[in-house]
Formats: C-alpha cells, structure tokens, sequence
C-alpha cells in the first residue's frame, strides 16, 4: 500500500553577500571585459610594421621633432612576429633584439635648428645608446654656412658617438648637379675637419645614383635609404634604412629603422 506520510519541504537558506564581494566579483568581470574586448586581443592590424630583411643585424632608429611623443630610452627594442615583421605586442614576439644606436637630427639648411635636438641628444648619452646627429641638407644654402650650423648646435662630440651625417635627399630648383656636389663637400670637409671624423653621407639608392658624384660616393661611407627590398640596390653602404614603417617598443607611432651588420 502506499504511505501516506506528508512529505516535508526544506526551507531554502538565504545566503547574505558583502557587498565588497559583490563590488570585487563585478569589478573582475568588468576587468574580463576590457581584455578581451581591447585591441591588442583582436589582433588590431596597427600594432604591426615593416617586416625585417634577412640578415644578422645590429638596429639603430633615427628621430627628429617629427617623431609622434616621447622615447622611453631605457626600454628600445625591435620585436619581430613569426612572420619577422615588427610588432609592439610581447607576447605576439618570436624574436626581440635591443636597438643599438639611434641618429638624431641636429640641424637643416643656414639656421633651422630642431627643437627636440638637445634633449634627444642628452637622453640617448645617458642611456648608453650609440648617438649620432645628423643635418639635413638644403641644396640652396652655403654648405659651409650650413656646416656651421650644425656644428654650433651640436657642440663637443665624444669619442664613442657615431659620425656626423650629411642627409642629402632634395635639389632645389635651378641647382645644377655639379653646384649640388660642390655645397655637399663644402659641408662634409668643414664638418670633418672640426670634428676630426669622416662624416657619413645618408641618401636613397636613387638620389646616390642620380646626383652624387664619385668623390661623395667613394670618398664618404654611406647610408642608405631603400625600403621594401631585401637589399639596397646601391652595394657599398655602412647603415641601411630599409624602412620608415617600423613598430619599435619605447617609441610612440612607426619609425624609421636601420641596420648594419652584426658580424
């Protein structure tokens, strides 16, 4: 026979929350959020640059007042994906390689002198970076006036600091190839006999085919400018920049990149 003994409901307990847990348990679901919805987790296609060429390397940036803010010195490295293109994301890196030199412009033309200059430089020695400056050359000024120029900005050199440079990338209108070359060298013996250092000569492979004439070519080391190739097509050449696109940690926005040889 069936039983017919009242079956007795239990009351459910009621548990109380601190609402410090609560504000805690909140707080880490809203922390889940922003994580995974953040772009660094969507692989935001801004977080990488310029792919590295083949090679074994040493890298130097260069930077100007252009550059988008400040440079953390003491944390510059180049971190490359699987795929060896730069990217900011460490966990998205395969490969990281310190930067070990950086270029910093000085001066450009008779008289502009860059309002970043000596604060970059002071930065960069006190990091223990290799430091170089550099001028941009205006073809339609006096190269021993411009020479000038960088010299009274720049000031004392130390011994470890790289070359000066001469970065020859405009003509102006009317200048002929021969009054081009002649400014140039002005500038690169004035620069040369102050400082007692073979200036470097900084140009594209175009620019150094087109308009530089042996005596620049063979008589200065150079640095080259020629992007997107897995080398420049001028074969003589000191540094090479082979990108302006780069992704560097401790630089805000894309910069310029360079190597020279490692061995």
């Amino acid at each position: 026979m069936a039983s017919h003994k009242k079956s007795r409901k239990k009351k459910a307990r009621k548990v109380k929350v601190s609402p410090f847990v609560a504000l805690a348990a909140a707080a880490a679901i809203l922390l889940v959020l922003v994580l995974v919805l953040m772009p660094w987790n969507r692989g935001d296609g801004s977080e990488t640059g310029a792919k590295i060429p083949p090679g074994n390397w040493r890298f130097g940036i260069d930077i100007s007042h252009n550059n988008e803010g400040p440079i953390v010195w003491d944390s510059l490295f180049v971190m490359t994906d699987s795929r060896k293109r730069t990217v900011k994301d460490p966990y998205r890196a395969k490969d990281i390689f310190p930067v070990e030199f950086v270029f910093i412009k000085a001066t450009e033309g008779a008289s502009f002198k860059d309002s970043d200059f000596k604060k970059n430089w002071k930065e960069a020695g006190k990091s223990g970076l290799r430091r170089g400056a550099y001028h941009f050359f205006r073809s339609s000024k006096d190269g021993v006036v411009q020479a000038r120029n960088f010299i009274s900005t720049v000031g004392d050199m130390r011994y470890k600091d790289l070359p000066p440079v001469l970065d020859i990338e405009t003509v102006h209108l009317g200048c002929s190839k021969d009054l081009l070359n002649r400014r140039a060298l002005d500038w690169l013996r004035t620069v040369e006999k102050h400082y007692g250092k073979k200036p470097l000569v900084y140009a594209s492979s175009s620019f150094i085919k087109d308009y530089l004439g042996k005596e620049i070519r063979e008589g200065y080391p150079i640095w080259v400018a020629h992007y997107e190739k897995d080398t420049p097509s001028h074969k003589e050449w000191t540094y090479w920049q082979f990108t302006d696109k780069a992704i560097v940690k401790g630089v805000p926005g894309k910069v310029d990149l360079s190597v020279t040889p490692a061995d």
